[in-house]
This record gives C-alpha cells, structure tokens and sequence, in this order.
C-alpha cells in the first residue's frame, strides 16, 4: 500500500510514515465499517418472508456495533494526526466495491448475499491486521478485536444458510446476487 497521508506529528514510538500507513489502511477499515452499517439497515429495510423477524431483528445490534468499529477505527486516525474522512462522498470515492446489490428480497436470499458481503470484510480486515500487525500493536489489537465481532456476525449469519450436512446452501457464488438466488427463496436484485 502506498501512504498518501503526510503527517507532522503522531502517537509516540510510531514514525510518522509508519503513522502515514497505518492511517491509510485504516481510512479504508472505515470506509468498508460505515458502509457495512448502511449495508446492514438496507437489509433490515428491505427484509421480507418467513424469517423476517428473526432477520430483522438480528441485524440491529450488528449495525450498532459495526457503527462503534467504526468510530473506534475514526479515533485511532485523529489519535495518529490524521484525518478521519467519513462523508459519503470520501467513501464512494475511495472504495475498491460496489454498492450492495439486492433490494426488497426474501430474508434467507439476503444473507446469502451478506455472506458474501462479511467474507470481504473479514478478508480485509485480516490483510489490515497483518499489515499495522508490523508496525503498531496497538492498532492491530483493535482490528482484532474488531474481527473477533465480525466472524461472529458472519457466523450468525451462516447458521441461517447451512445445511445439517455442514454445507452452504450459496457455495461457490461469487456476486450478492447470485448468492441471493442460490440461497432459495425467490430473491430478486434490484
């Protein structure tokens, strides 16, 4: 990764490249934390079928822990001298994906495509961990603790795809909407 944040002071024992990098890879944490929230209230919204409720009320407490990540991850660039970037305009700017793909749909069709979504994350944050794992512990203590909440978010959502044979019932899909139609129950994308 390449540092595009010049800094002029950070927390002692960092150098301010080091400071530089480690803000950059957590500028993208953010990005990806904020728009996993506003991921997570669109299925909330647009949730329908059987296992509504179940769904629906399961997502809320993600989305609130998700928002704390993320606030956590914003704190720990103004402590490194950066500048947290959280607007929605930085975040479609600087984001390496696309908008989630399914709207109204049916509960289990939406956590196929959300497991898919929760594999990106957690892929990422562990390629965040190993990167500041170099250079910051402290940094990489709170990626961690942050990955232990979103395999577990994952997890609860797997539960809900798995078969009693041990299998996912999206395997092997590789967009939101594909995993949606793979999960069953009649998803459609936008």
């Amino acid at each position: 990764m390449t540092t595009s944040t010049t800094l002029h002071y950070t927390v002692p024992g960092v150098s301010t490249q080091d400071g530089g990098r480690i803000i950059d890879v957590l500028s993208m944490r953010l990005h990806a934390l904020n728009d996993l929230s506003l991921t997570l209230k669109h299925i909330h919204w647009n949730v329908v079928g059987p296992h509504f409720i179940a769904v629906h009320e399961m997502l809320d407490p993600q989305v609130d822990r998700v928002r704390e990540m993320a606030d956590d991850a914003a704190e720990r660039i103004s402590a490194l001298g950066g500048v947290p970037h959280g607007t929605p305009g930085a975040l479609v700017a600087e984001r390496t994906w696309d908008d989630y793909s399914v709207g109204r749909a049916d509960a289990i069709a939406h956590l196929g495509a959300l497991d898919l979504v929760y594999t990106g994350i957690v892929e990422e944050h562990r390629a965040a961990v190993a990167e500041v794992g170099k250079i910051d512990p402290v940094t990489e203590d709170l990626l961690i603790e942050q990955l232990r909440a979103l395999e577990q978010f994952q997890w609860f959502v797997r539960a809900h795809l798995e078969s009693s044979g041990g299998s996912l019932s999206q395997a092997g899909a590789r967009t939101e909407s594909e995993a949606a139609r793979s999960a069953g129950q009649g998803a459609a994308p936008r």
